[in-house]
C-alpha cells in the first residue's frame, strides 16, 4: 500500500515539471508573433514621411497614414488577445498552486500525526514489546513487518513534503513570470495607444487641410479615377484575351482526347467484327473545358493556399488603400473604388510573384509596366512597375522577382505597388488570400 501511493506521488510530480516549461513557451511563443507585428510596424513607420502640401501629396499622406493607424490596430487587438491568453494561463496556474498547497498541508498533518505516534512509541523496548506481545508466530511476523514498513512509510513522507515544497516554490515562480509577461503587456498596450492617439490627431489635420481645398481635392480624386478606369479597362480586356486563349486550348485538348477514344474505339469494333461479335455504336459528346487539364491542377493547388500566399511586394509595407467601395473618412463627396488594393513599400522594392505560373501579359501604360501571371483560372495582376524582368510567356515560380516597383521622386520616393487578383473576370478581394 505504502510503495503504491509512494510510486503515485513520483508520476505526479513527474508530471508536474513540464508545467513551468509550458508557460515559458506560451510566453515565447506570444512574444514571437507579436514580434512580428511589432517589426511590420516598426519597418513600416519609416515610409511616412514628410510629404508636400499640394492636394495629391497630401492624399498619399493620408493613405499612407491610414495604413500606418490599421497596422498599429491590429497590434493592440494582438496585445489583447495575448493578455487575455496570459490570464487564462494565470487562472489555471492560481489553481494549480492552490491544489499543490493542500497537498502540502495534508502530507504535513500526516507526517505531523506519525511523528507523535512514533514519539509515543520511541523506545526499543516499546517495539519490541509490541512484537513479541503477539499470540502467534504469524502475527509477530505481520507486526515486524508493519513496524518496518512504517518507518519506511515515514521517511518517505518526509521526503514527498520537501519535493511537494519543491513543486509549490516552482509553481510561484511561473506564476510571478506570467504575471510579469502580462505587466509588461499592458504598459506596451498603453504605450501603443498613445502612439495610435498621435497619429489619429495627425490624420484629423491632414483631412481637415484637405477640407479646405475641396476643389482641388475633387480634380485629384477624379484624375486618379479616369487613370485607374483606363488602367482596369486595359486589364480587362487583356483578361478576355487570355481566357479565350485558355478556352482554345481547352478544346483543343479536348479534341484530341475525343480522335484518340474514337481511334481506340475503331480498333476495339475491328476486332469485334473480325471475332464474328457485333459492333454497338454510341456516339459520345465532345467533353467543353475553359480550361486544360494543366491548368485545372494549377488552379486547384492555388486555391488550396488561399490564405499562405505571400505579399507581392519584398521589405517592409502598409496596404494604404484596400479593396472595394469606400468613402474616404473625413472628407465629404470623396468615394474610392478598388478594384485590388495599394501596397506602399520602400523603394526599390520588387514586385514578385504570389504563386506558380505563366506570365499572361506585360503591358506598358503612361511609362509605367504592368504584368499578368495566369495560375490555371486565376489571374494576378501587378500594376505601377518602372520595370519588369519577365516577358509574356515565362514560367515564374512563388517569390520570384518580376520587376521593379517605381518610386515616385516628386513625391518623397513614394513606392506603390497596384495588385489585383482575378477569377478569370470575375474581381477579387486579394487580402483574404495574402499571408499577413
Amino acid at each position: 500500500m505504502t510503495r503504491r501511493i509512494f510510486v503515485l506521488l513520483t508520476c505526479l510530480f513527474l508530471l508536474a515539471i513540464p508545467l513551468s516549461a509550458q508557460s515559458s513557451k506560451l510566453i515565447k511563443e506570444l512574444e514571437s508573433k507579436r514580434g512580428e507585428l511589432q517589426k511590420q510596424i516598426a519597418d513600416t513607420e519609416s515610409l511616412l514621411k514628410n510629404t508636400k502640401k499640394d492636394v495629391g501629396s497630401q492624399l498619399n499622406s493620408l493613405a499612407s497614414l491610414t495604413g500606418q493607424i490599421e497596422e498599429r490596430k491590429r497590434y493592440i487587438i494582438a496585445i489583447n488577445n495575448d493578455v487575455e491568453a496570459l490570464e487564462r494561463e494565470l487562472n489555471v496556474l492560481e489553481r494549480q498552486l492552490r491544489t499543490l498547497q493542500r497537498d502540502l498541508q495534508d502530507k504535513k498533518k500526516k507526517y505531523e500525526s506519525s511523528v507523535q505516534y512514533l514519539y509515543r512509541n520511541k523506545s526499543i523496548e516499546e517495539k519490541l514489546m509490541f512484537i513479541f506481545s503477539a499470540k502467534s508466530l504469524g502475527q509477530t511476523y505481520r507486526r515486524l513487518r508493519y513496524v518496518r514498513e512504517y518507518a519506511t512509510y515515514q521517511r518517505l513522507q518526509g521526503e514527498e513534503i520537501l519535493k511537494k515544497q519543491e513543486q509549490v516554490k516552482k509553481k510561484r515562480a511561473e506564476l510571478q513570470q506570467v504575471k510579469t509577461a502580462k505587466e509588461n503587456l499592458l504598459k506596451e498596450r498603453e504605450g501603443e495607444k498613445q502612439k495610435l492617439e498621435s497619429q489619429e490627431k495627425e490624420k484629423r489635420t491632414i483631412v481637415a487641410n484637405l477640407q479646405k481645398k475641396q476643389k482641388g481635392l475633387q480634380s485629384e480624386i477624379n484624375k486618379k479615377r479616369r487613370e485607374a478606369n483606363q488602367l482596369n479597362a486595359r486589364i480587362d480586356k487583356l483578361i478576355a484575351e487570355e481566357i479565350e486563349r485558355a478556352r482554345k486550348r481547352a478544346a483543343e485538348e479536348a479534341r484530341r482526347e475525343a480522335a484518340a477514344r474514337k481511334k481506340a474505339g475503331t480498333k476495339e469494333g475491328q476486332s469485334t467484327a473480325a471475332s464474328g461479335g457485333a459492333v454497338k455504336k454510341k456516339a459520345e459528346p465532345l467533353e467543353a473545358y475553359s480550361m486544360s487539364k494543366a491548368d485545372r491542377e494549377l488552379s486547384g493547388n492555388f486555391v488550396s493556399n488561399r490564405g499562405k500566399l505571400p505579399m507581392p511586394i519584398s521589405g517592409p509595407y502598409i496596404i494604404t488603400s484596400r479593396y472595394g467601395q469606400y468613402a474616404v473618412e473625413g472628407l465629404k463627396n470623396v468615394k474610392l473604388d478598388n478594384k485590388g488594393i495599394d501596397i506602399q513599400g520602400k523603394p526599390g522594392a520588387q514586385a514578385r510573384a504570389i504563386f506558380d505560373g505563366k506570365v499572361a501579359a506585360v503591358f506598358q501604360l503612361n511609362g509605367l509596366f504592368n504584368v499578368l501571371i495566369r495560375h490555371g483560372n486565376y489571374i494576378s495582376v501587378y500594376c505601377n512597375l518602372s520595370s519588369a524582368s519577365v516577358k509574356s510567356g515565362d514560367m515564374v515560380k512563388t517569390k520570384q522577382s518580376i520587376g521593379q516597383v517605381f518610386s515616385d521622386a516628386t513625391d518623397n520616393g513614394r513606392t506603390v505597388l497596384h495588385f489585383q487578383l482575378r477569377k478569370e473576370k470575375e474581381k477579387l478581394n486579394p487580402e483574404p488570400w495574402l499571408n499577413r
